[in-house]
């Protein structure tokens, strides 16, 4: 049952199939507990970086804030993808300023020979950085979600338009909500008229899972990257989601990037086969930015109420299979 007391919270449970407690408040307000994140979730996991279309060239190069260290994200004069943090070893400054994904800028490939490299990999033209010294591999991490974007030609997509925004919330109520659809009803009815949400399905995997929703009505292929009849939404642990329509032939990403205890950014990027955008696309971004706000409103009254700190601790349903995982997946790395 909900518990309002801090001293009768329990562990999120380890069988997702179970009604279960949810993730303790604590978890969400205590800015101690933002600290340790930057250790144990972002300084452990592979996290998005950006998109290798932006650095196509030798010597191109753009900057990520990731675990409180700044990076640089560069294409070396091999061709290949390098990560490194972002200061002199000779005096600490800063080597480059930062730099977006969107506007990355260039670097001589030779000042960087003696920087310490970061881990890097990919999945498709998805670029992932590990801050640890032995990371598990990203195949390991990503599992079926590898396979299955690397099938589809994301690579020959385009960047069209980003929008930031940043939200007062904390980080971790807008990823559950996102892995949900509970609240589609009550707060997506517009677009909730095109899905028939009773043949729609969630998947979970180990750090990976993909809420399937079936269109009302078909539609026709050349609007979808993919071959299901089916908007696809994958959330990868522990803050990025690859969004797939399925009514326009692109895709978006997001990132859902902690600026603090109280707030995040986020980072919603489209692509499209060409970066200027058609009317149709131009719809999908409107659709994709009203279901963003919708969200917001939500998230941002879910967190005045955590606040308060009346709650201790929710229940989560039997059917919230994808938020489960994702608070258990916390509660693992916390307890680490």
């Amino acid at each position: 049952m909900t518990q309002w007391k801090e001293t009768q919270a329990k562990p999120v449970s380890s069988d997702i199939t179970e009604k279960s407690n949810a993730l303790p408040a604590k978890y969400f307000t205590e800015d101690d507990i933002f600290e340790l994140e930057k250790e144990k979730i972002f300084g452990q996991y592979w996290v998005y970086a950006g998109h290798a279309n932006s650095i196509s060239e030798p010597g191109q190069f753009f900057t990520r804030d990731i675990g409180g260290r700044n990076l640089v994200v560069v294409r070396d004069k091999n061709g290949n993808v390098r990560a490194f943090e972002n200061f002199s070893a000779h005096d600490g400054s800063a080597i480059v300023d930062d730099t977006p994904m969107t506007d990355s800028e260039r670097i001589d490939p030779d000042e960087l020979e003696e920087a310490d490299n970061i881990h890097v990999d990919s999945i498709g033209p998805l670029l992932f950085v590990n801050l640890r010294d032995d990371p598990m591999p990203l195949a390991e991490q990503a599992g079926v979600m590898k396979d299955r974007l690397e099938a589809l030609p994301l690579g020959e997509y385009e960047h069209a338009t980003r929008i930031v925004s940043e939200v007062e919330c904390n980080w971790k109520v807008f990823a559950s909500n996102y892995s949900e659809c509970d609240h589609c009803q009550a707060n997506h009815q517009d677009w909730i008229k095109g899905i028939s949400l009773n043949e729609s399905e969630l998947e979970v995997n180990d750090y990976h899972w993909v809420l399937h929703y079936t269109h009302a009505e078909d539609v026709e292929d050349e609007m979808r990257i993919h071959d299901e009849h089916e908007a696809q939404f994958h959330y990868f642990w522990p803050n990025f989601t690859v969004n797939m329509y399925g009514t326009a032939d692109g895709y978006g990403t997001y990132i859902i990037d902690p600026i603090d205890t109280d707030r995040f950014q986020l980072i919603a990027d489209y692509y499209f086969r060409d970066s200027e955008l058609s009317e149709e696309e131009r719809e999908f971004v409107r659709t994709s930015r009203q279901l963003q706000e919708e969200d917001f409103e939500l998230v941002e009254r879910q967190w005045e109420g955590l606040k308060t700190g009346a709650l201790a601790q929710a229940q989560l349903g039997p059917n919230e299979h994808t938020v489960h995982k994702f608070h258990q997946l916390a509660q693992d790395a916390y307890d680490s």
